[in-house]
């Protein structure tokens, strides 16, 4: 008896079948960013676990040096062999830029090294080897291979006019992310410098460790890799994906309702005659059932198939992020996992429970003889919208709630979700109460009869428009939030590399550089900036130093000071503290904090300054300070100001002839500059990707929906022409309608994805990182995601009416009859 009942209600589907598409096209849209973002968030967690096979098991260790900017001394590396450390391989890391712009990283390697830890037998013989040799080959993934475009035994030709290559796949597995693996020599020649980035090495006894911990030059340290050190410096990352992956299933989730409903309402008299000959509720709700487990079922196959294969394309930007911000390498393919699928059918299962209940139980709790008269679930709209605002209320209380008692990054993630959820469903209540008042008392009755009509539509197109609301908080949200972050970056940057030249000299050669700088015509001044770390119960601080000059005074972007701060920083018994330990410690201006030995207690903060590159706590001292408490000690950077910054070329390459400094160390204002935003663009681009993404999600969501809506008014456009109105008055009326919808909508979005982003920087940043920032608002931003809505909203109300006034008024009302 189940059947016969459910092919009557599928054929409601081969009269419309754009629903069909509809319903599909939320529920797939919405799993396929979810699972795209679980399987990368699995997938890179997984990667930090098993390791690479050249930065993990069976290289678990790592020696480098404490500043990113100096190298470890060859000659370190040969007494390491030396003593027995055969398990040890050193690595060059070199990035730059292709002839087309795009950025890579060579990793040099110690071919016969390699070969010596990875491949025991028949070393000799091994194809790794033949790196060594000319031309130099280039060892790359293939998939990395084939996301950049390039082919093998092709040559790569860099910005400066050097070449690499031949391409050569990797066929021994021994590049996993998106590394180009090259010989030593490569980078070195590139770079133009000696010494190694790091030093990979594997199992070592507590004897060994203890041993290469007594050998480690001054500033170079020795520690091991693990997944729970990689995990919590990219947590903020991958809690950033899963929120777009969320926020992208929710707008899919609105549309499938959307869909669900409109299809219930449309079915209200075929439901009503099958009541009528007396099939029970419980009957119809099996059949129902049984429709809604085949579209979850197809929508989450389709969406895991559309989730993977986005994944895969994201993988490699993915990567090659967390590669320049924490030299971690992820394997570049995804393969199918049951753990996000099943989270997946979950997520789809819970959604699809929470977006058909209600219409569900409203259609089978009607009364048949309502349902074939076509009045109960039209009529009825105004009351439901009453009850979605009573249910926002709950959810903004919640947010309310969490604000108040919650904390971690977690709550904050709740807290805009309720946010989000709760504005969504208010919304339909604002505008239905909004236009049925206009059309009481405006006194034109066209205009009456305009908004009257339109309030009447909420019923087919009440949950399209919190779809597209959504869209629109959630872009000018990620604009905002993204554009302000840069904007603050790049005027951060601006005031904090003050200097032209930046030096990273050993500690023996700074003083005897430091005299030569002094001395030559086109150097104005030349700064000392010492830097440690101090070892506490609360985990590491950053210890640096600065002088007295007007210029360092200058490039220190306090947040917050006493007055003549500066004077007691130098005078007194004071320090200064960045924002993020000023957070996390919750130590204030004017409070006294004590530092490990030798620096001693009861120092004074008479300061705290912005710091975003760094997330961790640091301590400015002054230079007199430190020379008193920690003479020679630390790693010692010189900031060169000119007198004309066109000579900072020439100075920079007399000091690398003269001192033999590697060009590394060495580096112009502008290289850092403009280095650190292209990896802040670089990172924020997948955010954008993610964005836009869930913008096609909601375009497409919107159109589709609003056209099966329309659809559905083709009796009521089809009576107004036999009535007299023209078809483009009826075009005019119908785009008008929608105008009016998306302006109400996105009156109230953009405010709301204003205060995301202020959210997210107060709840989720400040809690993370530590940071804080002013917004900035994108108008123009704004405008072209509007546009891109508000047409897709417009063509979609245009298109059935268009197809309507093509034919003669009777056609077009025997139609829809």
């Amino acid at each position: 008896m189940l059947w016969p009942i459910a092919k009557a209600l599928l054929g409601h589907y081969k009269r419309h079948p754009l629903q069909m598409i509809l319903v599909w096209l939320g529920l797939s849209l919405g799993i396929s960013v979810l699972v795209g973002v679980l399987a990368i968030n699995q997938h890179a967690k997984l990667s930090y676990t098993h390791g690479e096979r050249l930065f993990a098991n069976p290289l678990p260790y790592r020696i480098q040096s404490k500043s990113s900017s100096n190298t470890i001394p060859q000659g370190f590396y040969v007494q390491m062999r030396r003593e027995g450390f055969h398990q040890c391989i050193p690595f060059d890391i070199f990035r730059s830029r292709t002839d087309e712009g795009g950025e890579i990283q060579l990793l040099g390697i110690d071919a016969l090294a390699t070969a010596e830890v990875f491949f025991r037998s028949d070393i000799l013989e091994n194809p790794i080897l033949k790196m060594m040799q000319p031309p130099y080959p280039v060892l790359v993934n293939h998939t990395y291979m084939k996301y950049m475009g390039w082919e093998e035994g092709q040559r790569l030709k860099l910005q400066d006019g050097k070449e690499l290559g031949p391409l050569v796949v990797d066929n021994q597995k021994l590049v996993k992310g998106s590394n180009l693996i090259v010989d030593m020599a490569v980078t070195r020649n590139l770079r133009r410098g000696t010494g190694f980035s790091l030093i990979g090495c594997g199992n070592l006894s507590q004897q060994k460790l203890d041993k290469i911990r007594s050998m480690l030059p001054e500033g170079m340290s020795l520690r091991k890799n693990t997944r729970a050190e990689l995990v919590s410096l990219t947590e903020a990352f991958h809690l950033n994906l899963t929120a777009m992956g969320m926020l992208s299933f929710l707008i899919g989730l609105f549309i499938f309702y959307q869909a669900m409903s409109l299809s219930f309402i449309q079915r209200q008299t075929v439901v009503g005659v099958l009541r009528q000959v007396g099939v029970s509720g419980g009957q119809l709700v099996a059949a129902l059932s049984l429709e809604l487990v085949i579209l979850v079922v197809v929508s989450w196959l389709s969406g895991n198939v559309l989730g993977l294969m986005l994944a895969n394309q994201l993988l490699p930007a993915v990567s090659m992020s967390i590669g320049a911000i924490y030299n971690a390498s992820i394997d570049l393919v995804i393969n199918w996992s049951w753990t996000w699928s099943l989270k997946s059918l979950g997520m789809a299962i819970l959604g699809v429970l929470l977006s058909c209940t209600w219409p569900l139980v409203r259609l089978v709790r009607s009364q048949p003889i309502r349902l074939t008269a076509r009045l109960s679930l039209v009529r009825f709209a105004g009351k439901e919208f009453f009850w979605q605002a009573v249910l926002s209320a709950f959810c903004l209380f919640a947010a309310v709630f969490i604000l108040q008692f919650g904390e971690g990054v977690y709550a904050g993630f709740s807290i805009l979700g309720f946010m989000l959820v709760g504005v969504a469903l208010v919304v339909p209540y604002i505008i239905f109460e909004l236009f049925t008042y206009l059309s009481y008392r405006l006194r034109w009755v066209r205009a009456r009869w305009f908004f009257a009509d339109a309030a009447a539509s909420m019923s087919y197109r009440g949950v399209a428009l919190m779809a597209f609301m959504l869209a629109i908080t959630a872009n000018v949200g990620v604009e905002t939030m993204v554009g302000s972050f840069r904007e603050t970056t790049d005027k951060w940057l601006s005031q904090r590399l003050a200097a032209d030249v930046y030096i990273h000299p050993t500690v023996n050669a700074a003083p005897r550089m430091t005299s030569w700088l002094e001395k030559q015509p086109e150097v104005k001044e030349v700064w000392q900036r010492w830097e440690t770390e101090l070892v506490t119960l609360d985990g590491n601080i950053n210890l640096v130093s600065t002088g007295n000059s007007a210029g360092e005074e200058g490039s220190l972007s306090e947040k917050v000071t006493i007055p003549d701060y500066w004077h007691h920083l130098h005078h007194s018994r004071s320090v200064m503290i960045s924002e993020s330990m000023s957070l996390k410690r919750n130590i204030r201006v004017g409070d006294y904090i004590s530092l490990p030995a030798p620096i001693g207690q009861q120092w004074r903060v008479v300061g705290v300054y912005y710091d975003y590159g760094n997330p961790y706590d640091q301590v400015l001292l002054s230079e007199n300070s430190w020379r008193l408490l920690l003479p020679g000690q630390g790693s010692i950077g010189l900031g060169v100001v000119l007198n004309d910054k066109s000579q900072a070329e020439s100075l920079t390459s007399k000091l690398i002839s003269i001192y033999r400094t590697p060009a590394e160390r060495v580096v112009n204002n502008n290289t850092i500059h403009e280095h650190a935003l292209k990896i802040f663009d670089r990172t924020f681009g997948i955010t954008d990707t993610l964005g836009n993404l869930t913008l096609i999600v909601a375009v497409f969501g919107i159109f589709f929906a609003t056209l099966a809506g329309e659809a559905s008014r083709l009796r009521n456009v089809a009576l107004l022409r036999c009535l007299g109105v023209s078809g483009k008055e009826l075009v005019f009326i119908g785009g008008a309608q929608l105008f009016a919808f998306g302006l109400v909508a996105s009156c109230v979005a953009i405010p709301l994805g204003m205060a995301l982003a202020s959210n997210v920087v107060e709840l989720i940043l400040k809690k993370t990182f530590g940071w804080s920032m002013q917004l900035h608002v994108v108008p123009w931003d704004y405008l072209g995601t509007l546009a891109l809505t508000v047409g897709a909203l417009m063509l979609a109300g245009a298109i059935p009416v268009l197809q309507v006034i093509r034919r003669t008024p009777m056609k077009s009302l025997r139609d829809a009859l």
